[in-house]
């Protein structure tokens, strides 16, 4: 198979198959919410909220740093696809081991600190998976990443289901998240070569000067991407928390569909950059942002005129507010949508290092921001903070992205995209109450008239995303 056919097929299967496991990731969250109500999804949500600001201050990067440097081919693939395994492995077993232990000195009640005890393990197959991601990405196998994350989505719809169903209680939802984690890594880990633990110091060295700046962007990133959820427990009730996180599961789950396209992209701004082709670069830059735009401009427009629905769709009646509080963090997806781009290709032109100052300010002004702000305003602090601390950080790393590869973003395009989903939002709102399913069916037609209408989608376009020099 040529690498164009090879390009198009992972991009179709990554696309498709995260369309899939985004649906299943919905009818998870729809039975959670149900079946465990909001004081006990807010325990959920404290639990995993608390391991995910773990996760995300032991990421290291390593998934970036994986594809990064399998792109690059200065080392032998095998040797350091082992080396990264190795460090990966003792890093997360660290970590995750040490969360439990340090959660217990947190004002919490049995169950909570017993969740984060199980989660623990769920988030260790996560923290093994970001090698593998790394390393289908490099290879253009990251069907192989499609497929394994709709296999673990299905045991966590399929499992929690049945513990629904049958009242099995918490703890059962609870492991069913681990098996559903466990059962993707060991998928993603069937269809690897064979791994094995090395720390051959050449190696090691490179990963760590390689690793460095984006281990300290991440671990700051921890700190203005998690800290709300980890603070807004400390001063409101369980209750409210539960609210809070199903409204940030609905928005995650939406910008799921951005990342995975960064994934796509970021190889190839590496190896343009890497071979100084600035063409090719501008062209892979300008494409990423108008794709990632594209996916998440609507969305928003699209949260803000149906979050009540949205809430009462997903969450269920039990979730009162959460339209609001849904609304209200929609704000945060303009900021993600810039960080999105412009960070990953801060790594592709090996600007992280001069991008730690941003988020270390960020990390620094938004924790401050939760601990002034979230005693005084609960929940509106949380996401008034939340909203600041993603538009700092998009807009300063557009900035140096721009100041050090020299292009600009296609603002015009840009613009195009944000007047096709105000055109969007406001057909939907004009239309008397209708089902969610055919206001949601509706907007998606407004807005793919108006995109062809402003030629936001152009087949050029379409053309780069499997297009990939020989």
């Amino acid at each position: 198979m040529s690498l164009t056919k090879t390009l198009a097929k992972n991009t179709t299967a990554q696309i498709v198959g995260k369309f899939i496991s985004t649906a299943l990731g919905i009818a998870a969250v729809m039975m959670m919410t149900r079946g465990l109500g909001p004081t006990q999804f807010g325990w959920y949500v404290t639990a995993f909220g608390f391991l995910q600001f773990v996760g995300i201050f032991s990421d290291f990067g390593f998934t970036l740093t994986s594809a990064n440097m399998l792109a690059e081919g200065k080392h032998d693939r095998r040797q350091l696809l082992n080396v990264l395994y190795s460090w990966r492995f003792v890093t997360a077993v660290v970590f995750n081991g040490l969360a439990p232990l340090i959660f217990l000195f947190f004002p919490y009640q049995t169950e909570i600190k017993l969740t984060v005890l199980m989660g623990a393990l769920s988030f260790f197959a996560i923290a093994i998976n970001q090698v593998y991601v790394g390393y289908y990405q490099a290879e253009i196998a990251t069907y192989r990443v499609a497929w394994g994350e709709i296999l673990g989505r299905l045991a966590l719809v399929g499992g929690t289901a049945l513990a629904i169903y049958n009242h099995l209680g918490f703890f059962v939802v609870m492991g069913v998240i681990v098996i559903a984690s466990i059962v993707n890594t060991l998928y993603l880990r069937a269809h690897l070569p064979k791994i094995s633990f090395s720390f051959d110091k050449t190696i090691s060295r490179a990963i760590y000067s390689k690793i460095w700046p984006n281990a300290t962007a991440v671990i700051f990133n921890s700190f203005y991407l998690q800290g709300d959820r980890v603070i807004l427990p400390l001063f409101t009730s369980q209750a409210t928390v539960g609210v809070y996180g199903a409204a940030y599961r609905v928005l995650d789950i939406a910008i799921q569909l951005a990342a995975i396209m960064m994934g796509i992209m970021i190889p190839l701004l590496t190896a343009a950059w890497a071979k100084n082709n600035q063409d090719e670069f501008k062209r892979y830059f300008r494409l990423s942002f108008t794709l990632v735009a594209a996916i998440l401009i609507p969305i928003l427009a699209g949260i803000l005129v149906l979050a009540e629905p949205i809430m009462r769709f997903v969450a269920g009646s039990n979730f009162a507010g959460g339209g609001a509080v849904l609304a209200g963090l929609s704000w945060a997806i303009l900021g993600f949508c810039f960080g999105m781009v412009f960070g990953h290709t801060a790594v592709a032109i090996n600007q992280q290092r001069r991008a730690l100052w941003i988020y270390g300010t960020d990390a620094v002004l938004s924790v401050i921001g939760y601990f002034v702000f979230i005693p005084i305003y609960g929940v509106t602090g949380a996401i008034g903070v939340t909203i600041f601390s993603e538009v700092y950080a998009g807009l300063l790393l557009m900035a140096l992205v721009i100041r050090y590869s020299k292009v600009f973003p296609p603002m015009l395009t840009f613009g195009k995209i944000l007047l096709a989903s105000v055109i969007m939002a406001t057909g939907i709102s004009l239309l008397p109450p209708l089902p969610f399913a055919v206001s949601v069916l509706i907007g998606i037609v407004i807005y793919a008239v108006m995109a062809i209408i402003l030629r936001i989608v152009k087949k050029e376009t379409l053309v780069e995303i499997f297009k990939r020099p020989q």
